[in-house]
Order: structure tokens, then sequence, then C-alpha cells
């Protein structure tokens, strides 16, 4: 775990995000000349010292602003572990496109209870990924990291370590 301190304030994030646009506009495209597994080993190090030192669930701001696609099979785990029926669960926490894509029906996530998610252990999947950083592609994902980099103090300050690490100078 690194001793680097952390913003985890959301105004000041939001902020450094409006001022930082055409910096991490650069930023994305001095990608292109680093080695895609390279940048993969140092976002995936980065993140694990940033995801552990900053506890997302004190924040949730994610669970305030993103759509949360969901699969049958987590419509089926939750509707059990809610103790309701399927039908019912869908009628009251789930939009069906015409596509036959489901997600959750409200933003912020009916399941967000003050900062913490009330259904955390049978979260979905892309709650459980986001933000990420974690998977393969870094690189090739940048520009998707970009959309949530003024609204997640983890994303935030993964990006700013790489600068950082990468000796990015604007």
């Amino acid at each position: 775990m690194s001793d680097t301190a952390y913003e985890t304030n959301l105004q000041t994030i939001a902020d450094a995000a409006s001022r930082k646009e055409e910096e991490n506009d650069h930023f994305m495209r001095s990608l292109r000349h680093h080695d895609a597994a390279l940048l993969d080993e140092m976002a995936h190090r980065v993140y694990e010292d940033v995801n552990d030192a900053i506890d997302c669930t004190a924040c949730g701001n994610c669970c305030k602003t993103l759509v949360v696609n969901i699969t049958q099979p987590e419509i089926e785990r939750l509707a059990v572990f809610m103790n309701m029926p399927e039908e019912a669960l869908r009628d009251k926490y789930i939009e069906e496109s015409l596509a036959g894509n489901c997600f959750i029906n409200s933003i912020p996530c009916h399941f967000l209870s003050g900062t913490s998610c009330s259904i955390y252990t049978e979260r979905f999947t892309e709650c459980r990924d986001f933000p990420h950083l974690h998977k393969p592609g870094f690189r090739e994902r940048f520009l998707g990291t970009l959309l949530h980099y003024g609204s997640c103090p983890i994303i935030y300050n993964t990006v700013e370590q790489m600068k950082k690490e990468l000796k990015f100078i604007e």
C-alpha cells in the first residue's frame, strides 16, 4: 500500500476534471506511444494502491450517476436475496429495453443507502467491476475511463498517479 495522500473530495475532483480536460486529452493521445501491456501492468498496480487507500463505500458517487446493466441470472439471484417474486422485483426496480437488455430503472440506484449499497453482497457484475481499472486494455478503454474521471476518486487518483509515473508533461 502506498503512503500517497489521495484526493477524495468530490467537488475538488470535479473542479480539477474541468480544468484538466485539455491535459487529459493530450495524455490520452500520449498513451499511444506506450506499450499496451506495460500500461496495463502499471494501471493494475496503481489501481490496487489507490483502491486499497480509498473506501469507495464512503463515496457511492457511481451509484448516484451510472446506469447499471444487469443480467437475467443477476435478477434471479436478487429476487431470492430479497425474498421477492421475480415479477415484483422487475416491476419495482428493473427496466427492459426493446432489445431485451435490463438495467436498474432509477438514478440514483434504488439500492443506495447513504453512500453504501444495501445489496452489496449481491451487487451486480457492473457494480463489482467498476471502475474497470483491473481489466486489460487500459489504453484502449481510456476514453471510457475519462468519462468518470471527474466523478470517481479512484479513477481520478489512478490517472493522476499514472501521469506522474509516466512523466507526462503537459
